[in-house]
C-alpha cells in the first residue's frame, strides 16, 4: 500500500487502523475498547488494556535473546568518556534503581521530577519510574530554581532524582545548589532528593533528604515491572504557555509506546537493531520519544550525547558520533545544522569522516530554511526530511513517512499529514480554506494515540487552550497553508510563545520579569528572527519617568534578572529602550506589528492604532542595522 492508501484508512476508519498497530505492543491484557471517551468528551484509546513501558524498551528485548546487543551509547565529547550499555546491563540498574524508589516510599500513582544533563543516570531515572508506575516530569537542566520551583509546586514531586553537575560546553554548572535553591522556593516540599554524583568537583551541599544514588542502586534488589492501566500518567511534560505557566502535558502509556512503535517503523524507517541518535535533551519531548521510548522500544540502539554540535570540540563532533557508531538515521534542529554550516561553510569537517552508515536526517523542532536544506544536501547526499509536531503531540504531525513510500520533499514544506491526523486550514471564521491560503492549523478530533491526555490538574486550561477555539477540532497555535498536492507549510506561532534553536518559551513569562524591574514602565517581549537560532528574544523598554540609571545599567540588569528567573535557555540577550510603545486605542500593544518592524517585514498600520507616529518613532529603533547589530551578540 502506499501512503495515500495507508492514510485515508487511518482517517476513515481509525479504530480498525489502530487495533492493528496495537498488535505490534506485548500487553499483560490486551485492550478490547481501541477508542472511547471520558467523562469530559474527550476521546482516548485503548483504555482497558494494561502494559508497562519499561518491560516493553528492556526485558521484552532481553526474553527475546537480545539482552547483549547494546541499547545505549553514551557519548560525551565534554568529558571525553564513549561507554556502551546493553540492554541487559540497564535493566539491571534500572530495575534496582526502582527497587531503591520502592525502599524509599515511592509507588504507583506518585509522581517525581527529573532535573538531570544528558546522561544515562536520566534514562535509568526514566525508565525506573515506569517500570513502578511512578509519573516522571524531566525538567530541563538548564532551567534556574524559580522555573523548577513552579514544577515542583505543580507535580508535587514525591521525590527528585538529579545528578551533581551538568556541563555547558566548558562551564562546570553544579545542580545541587539549584535544586536546593527551588526546594527552598516552593510551597510542596519533596520528601527526598537521589543524588547523582558525577565527581567532577562541583559543589554538593547535603541536605537530609537526600539519598545517594549509587548506594541506593547498588543496595538494592531488582524489582519486577508493574502492569499498569494504558491510560496511566507515564510521564508529565512542561511546556511553555501565554500566561506564562507552563503547561504540564499529561501523555499516557498504552497509546504512547503505540504510536512510537508506528513512527519509528513508518515515520523514520528505522529498522529493529538499528543505531538512532536524536541529538536532543530528555528535558524535552523529542527526548522522552526519541531518545529514550521510541529506539528503545523499536529494540534500537539510542545514543545519549552530552555535547553541543560546534565547540565540543569543533564542528566535526557529530558528524564523529555518526562515523564512529555507524550511526543509520538522525534527528536534530535545524539550528544544529546551521551552527555546523557557520563554522564549517565548505563542509571540509565532513569530507574528514566515513558517513555511509547514515540513511536518513530528521529536522525538527523549528522551522528549517531552504538555505539550511540546500547546503546539507550539498555535503551530505541523504535526504533531509524536515518535519513538524509538538510536545502536545509526542510524536510528529507532519512528515514524509519514509517507512510506508520514497518522499518527495519540497523544500520549505514539512511534509503531509502522518496517519491518524487529519489536518486542516482554518480561517478566523472556522471555514475551512483552499490551497495556498493561510490561516490556523487544526486537527479534526479524534487525534491518534499517543498525544496529550489533557492538562495536569487544569482541564479547564486545557479546554480553553486547544479545543475551544474550534469546537471538534484541536488547535495547534500555528498557522500554516496547504498547496495543491496536499503539501502542508507552517508559518510559525500566532500566540506568545517563540522557539529559540528549538526551545519554546513563553514571552509573556518574559515580560513579567522584564517589568518587575523597577524602573520599567512598562515593556513588551518580542520574538525576532535570527539567521541561527531561527527566533530570540527582544525586549522594547519604556522607563518610569524620573529614573536615574543609565541605560547600559538597565539592559544589562535585564537580562540578568531573566536569566536568573528562567536560565540561559531563555536567550534574551537584547534589549532596547524606547519612549512609548505602539497600542490600539482600547490600549493593548501590537505586538505583532512590533514583529514586523523588528524583522524588516512590510506591514499594514492598523487601524485600532492610537497613534501613528510612533510606528515611524519604533521604525527608527529598530533598524535593520540596529537589529543586525543585536543579533550578532
Amino acid at each position: 500500500m502506499n501512503y495515500q492508501d495507508i492514510y485515508t484508512k487511518s482517517i476513515s476508519n481509525p479504530k480498525d487502523f489502530w487495533r492493528e498497530q496495537a498488535e505490534a505492543i506485548q500487553w499483560y491484557s490486551k485492550p478490547d475498547t481501541i477508542l472511547s471517551y471520558a467523562e469530559n468528551g474527550y476521546p482516548v484509546w485503548f483504555k482497558d488494556g494494561t502494559l508497562n513501558a519499561c518491560y516493553l524498551a528492556l526485558d521484552k528485548h532481553i526474553q527475546d535473546g537480545h539482552g547483549d546487543q547494546v541499547s545505549i551509547i553514551y557519548d560525551s565529547p565534554v568529558t571525553q568518556t564513549v561507554k556502551k550499555y546493553t540492554f541487559s546491563e540497564v535493566k539491571s540498574e534500572v530495575a534496582r534503581l526502582a527497587g531503591g524508589m520502592l525502599a524509599l516510599g515511592l509507588k504507583q500513582g506518585d509522581t517525581a521530577i527529573i532535573y538531570m544533563p544528558m546522561i544515562p543516570q536520566a534514562a535509568f531515572a526514566m525508565l525506573a519510574c515506569a517500570r513502578i508506575g511512578v509519573t516522571h516530569s524531566v525538567v530541563f537542566g538548564g532551567f534556574a530554581p524559580h522555573e523548577l520551583a513552579i514544577r515542583i509546586d505543580d507535580c508535587k514531586p514525591r521525590a527528585i532524582i538529579t545528578a551533581s553537575s551538568g556541563i555547558e560546553i566548558d562551564r562546570l554548572i553544579a545542580y545541587k545548589p539549584l535544586v536546593d535553591e527551588a526546594i527552598e522556593l516552593a510551597q510542596h516540599k519533596p520528601k527526598k532528593v537521589i543524588v547523582f554524583n558525577r565527581k567532577l568537583g562541583a559543589r554538593v551541599p547535603f541536605k537530609k533528604y537526600d539519598v545517594d544514588y549509587d548506594a541506593l542502586v547498588y543496595g538494592s534488589e531488582e524489582t519486577p515491572c508493574v502492569p499498569v492501566n494504558s491510560m496511566h500518567p507515564l510521564y508529565v511534560l512542561y511546556t511553555s504557555g501565554t500566561t506564562g505557566k507552563p503547561k504540564g502535558i499529561v501523555r499516557d502509556t498504552g497509546g504512547y509506546v503505540t504510536a512510537l512503535k508506528f513512527s519509528m517503523q513508518k515515520i523514520y524507517n528505522v529498522k529493529e537493531d538499528a543505531i538512532f541518535w536524536a541529538a536532543s535533551d530528555v528535558g524535552w519531548v523529542v527526548g522522552h520519544s526519541f531518545i529514550v521510548y521510541g529506539p528503545l522500544i523499536n529494540r534500537n540502539t539510542t545514543v545519549i550525547f552530552e555535547g553541543k554540535p560546534i565547540r565540543t570540540p569543533d564542528a566535526s563532533t557529530f558528524w564523529r558520533v555518526i562515523a564512529e557508531h555507524k550511526v543509520n538515521a538522525m534527528f536534530t534542529a535545524p539550528t544544529a545544522i546551521r551552527a555546523i554550516k557557520k563554522e564549517d561553510p565548505n563542509g571540509d569537517f565532513i569530507k574528514q569522516y566515513d558517513l555511509s552508515s547514515l540513511q536518513t536526517q530528521f529536522l525538527a523542532g523549528e522551522r528549517c530554511d531552504v538555505a539550511t536544506l540546500e547546503w546539507y544536501g550539498k555535503h551530505i547526499p541523504v535526504p533531509a526530511i524536515d518535519h513538524w509536531w509538538q510536545t502536545e503531540s509526542g510524536w510528529p504531525m507532519i512528515a514524509n513517512m519514509v517507512g510506508i513510500e520514497k518522499p518527495l520533499v519540497k523544500p520549505g514544506s514539512v511534509g503531509k499529514a502522518v496517519c491518524g491526523y487529519d489536518i486542516r486550514i482554518f480561517g478566523e471564521n472556522g471555514t475551512e480554506l483552499g490551497p495556498n491560503e493561510e490561516g490556523y492549523v487544526v486537527i479534526k478530533l479524534p487525534l491518534p494515540p499517543g498525544t496529550l491526555l489533557d492538562l495536569w490538574n487544569d482541564n479547564h486550561r486545557f479546554k480553553a487552550g486547544y479545543l475551544n477555539k474550534f469546537p471538534g477540532y484541536y488547535f495547534s497555535g500555528d498557522g500554516g497553508y496547504k498547496d495543491t498536492d496536499q503539501y502542508i507549510y507552517i508559518t510559525g506561532r500566532v500566540d506568545d510563545v517563540i522557539n529559540v534553536a528549538g526551545h519554546r518559551l513563553s514571552t509573556a513569562e518574559m515580560e513579567e520579569i522584564v517589568a518587575s524591574h523597577p524602573a520599567v514602565a512598562e515593556c513588551a517581549v518580542i520574538g525576532i528572527n535570527d539567521a541561527l537560532k531561527g527566533q530570540i528574544p527582544l525586549a522594547l523598554v519604556v522607563t518610569k519617568s524620573g529614573g536615574e540609571i543609565e541605560h547600559f545599567q538597565l539592559e544589562q540588569e535585564i537580562v540578568k534578572l531573566v536569566r536568573q528567573q528562567i536560565g540561559a535557555v531563555a536567550a534574551l540577550k537584547n534589549v532596547v529602550i524606547v519612549q512609548r510603545l505602539p497600542k490600539t486605542r482600547s490600549g493593548k500593544i501590537l505586538r505583532k506589528l512590533l514583529r514586523s518592524i523588528a524583522d524588516g517585514e512590510q506591514f499594514q498600520i492598523p487601524s485600532t492604532i492610537d497613534d501613528e507616529a510612533i510606528v515611524e518613532e519604533i521604525t527608527a529603533v529598530l533598524s535593520k542595522e540596529n537589529i543586525g547589530i543585536y543579533n550578532s551578540n
